[in-house]
């Protein structure tokens, strides 16, 4: 599949639109229109200007002959301004998506939409009062997604705007992270370490290190009178901690970050071969509101071959420990397209979940990344195909309905099977407030620890910085006052934008 641009340099955007369809392998941008005989198909981007109007026209060609086109036009005195291009580049990669639709005869429900954040197009088009029907159209026809895709976006996005309205300038949610895992999954390509009596040492050193990035984020926010509404602790595997040392992160935390703001408290408990009872009551003293307890699927043999060292029995033992200790809100994590799973078993996982009734269920589409094993012994595995992946998502959606649960959040990533969705279902008010808040990028995140990323907003442009803690562990534990020296340089700049 080679593909000429004519007048345009749009290239990364139509790579990521024609990925939609075939291997990046199979993609060969060219700089020569002609073609050779032992050539198969050439797609041509045109673009040209008379005047005000603007004329894009997307052909494909097969041995010189035109098969497929498409030609649209419009006029527009701001086609130079940032707004322009952007139209502009929609216009393109629009009128191309007709293109290949029609060539590979398939559709994909989320259009020319290939960012990971598709409710963004909504709220930005809430804050300027767009009606909702009229958002729907705009999804529909300006960038081709399909009606049931448009109607998930809105509803998700509605059930989120009370939170996002809620947002204060001074308001931040603080994210900590703890990299390691009793075991590395299959299909992880998180910067996560085995915590093992190995790597021991090296634990206790970044704990060390943890501690103090703490202390000293938390006087600089102190200083900067920012409040603290949410506190998510991930990983990896938080509940690698032993109880003890989960009561000292959280004394830790308490004594050096100001807490009388806060709305809620997250742990991913994640894995039941990591959580006991100890563990849960100390979560539990510590005004630990809401935990994870991941099964990923309740089939034992893909849990096995995962390398999950668990079994479907031990997340519900783990489960019905927690509610009777008394956590509001339990979310349980699903992940669509595991190796060798059939429709049948994610129909039995989810009657098995519906069985237990939480409060949040978060279902993933497996996403193939390049760090995994998974994507490095790929041949070894049968994998989902796309219609199969399609039906186990609609399975997990009737599922979540039948419970009770509405979708609150949702998110994509590249190499999904399928280039479908994640979605987190909650029960009514058990939104999680730190999941809308890292999607919808509407509020500073403070995230600490190897590998988290900071992200200080800035509400009057409704843009973000990023500002990321180095991954390696061994960096991070060396380079600590770096990493803190970095959040105060970003946060001191967010003050001083303020006062202007």
């Amino acid at each position: 599949m080679k593909i000429y641009l004519d007048g345009h340099d749009y290239t990364y955007e139509i790579a990521e639109l024609l990925k939609l369809f075939v291997d990046a392998s199979e993609i060969e941008f060219v700089t020569e229109k002609a073609l050779e005989n032992d050539q198969s198909f050439l797609f041509v981007s045109k673009l040209s200007e008379n005047k005000n109007t603007v004329i894009v026209e997307n052909s494909l060609f097969y041995q010189k002959e035109k098969i497929l086109t498409d030609v649209t036009s419009y006029e527009d005195k701001s086609l130079h301004t940032p707004n322009g291009r952007k139209k502009l580049k929609r216009m393109i990669k629009k009128s191309l998506f007709d293109v290949l639709c029609a060539h590979f005869k398939e559709r994909p429900p989320w259009g020319i939409l290939t960012g990971i954040r598709p409710s963004k197009i909504v709220h930005e088009m809430l804050d300027q009062s767009f009606p909702i029907e009229e958002i729907k159209l705009h999804l529909k026809n300006e960038y081709g997604v399909s009606e049931e895709k448009v109607d998930l976006v809105t509803e998700i996005s509605l059930v989120e705007r009370p939170v996002i309205e809620n947002n204060k300038e001074q308001d931040v949610s603080i994210y900590i992270g703890i990299p390691f895992c009793p075991t590395r999954c299959l299909y992880c390509s998180f910067p996560s370490n085995t915590a093992d009596k190995k790597h021991r040492g090296l634990f206790i050193q970044y704990m060390n290190a943890l501690h103090y990035e703490i202390e000293k984020v938390g006087t600089l926010l102190e200083e900067l009178d920012r409040k603290v509404i949410s506190l998510y602790i991930g990983g990896g595997t938080p509940t690698v901690l032993s109880a003890g040392e989960l009561d000292i992160l959280f004394y830790k935390i308490k004594d050096h970050i100001r807490l009388e703001d806060l709305r809620e408290i997250t742990v991913e408990a994640g894995r039941p071969d990591t959580i006991d009872q100890e563990k849960l009551l100390i979560l539990k003293k510590h005004g630990v509101d809401r935990i994870s307890i991941n099964p990923q699927t309740m089939n034992d043999a893909t849990l096995a071959r995962i390398g999950r060292s668990h079994t479907s029995e031990d997340i519900i033992r783990t489960y019905h420990m927690a509610k009777e200790i008394g956590f509001r809100t339990i979310n349980m994590d699903l992940i669509v397209g595991l190796p060798d799973e059939t429709p049948a078993m994610i129909e039995d996982t989810m009657n098995r979940i519906m069985n237990l009734n939480p409060e949040n269920i978060t279902v993933h589409t497996l996403a193939i990344k390049r760090a995994s094993k998974l994507k490095e012994d790929i041949q070894k595995y049968k994998m989902t195909q796309e219609i199969q992946a399609k039906q186990m998502l609609n399975i997990t959606q009737n599922y979540a309905r039948r419970m009770g649960l509405t979708p609150y959040y949702m998110y994509r990533q590249k190499y999904m099977v399928g280039n479908l969705e994640n979605i987190g279902y909650c029960k009514a008010d058990h939104e999680c407030i730190y999941n809308i808040q890292i999607m919808e990028e509407r509020q500073t995140i403070i995230a600490l620890g190897a590998g988290a990323i900071s992200k200080v907003y800035y509400p009057m442009e409704n843009r973000l910085e990023r500002v990321p803690n180095v991954t390696n562990v061994e960096h991070y534990i060396n380079r600590i006052e770096e990493m803190i020296e970095k959040k105060r340089i970003e946060l001191l700049k967010f003050g001083n934008n303020l006062d202007r």
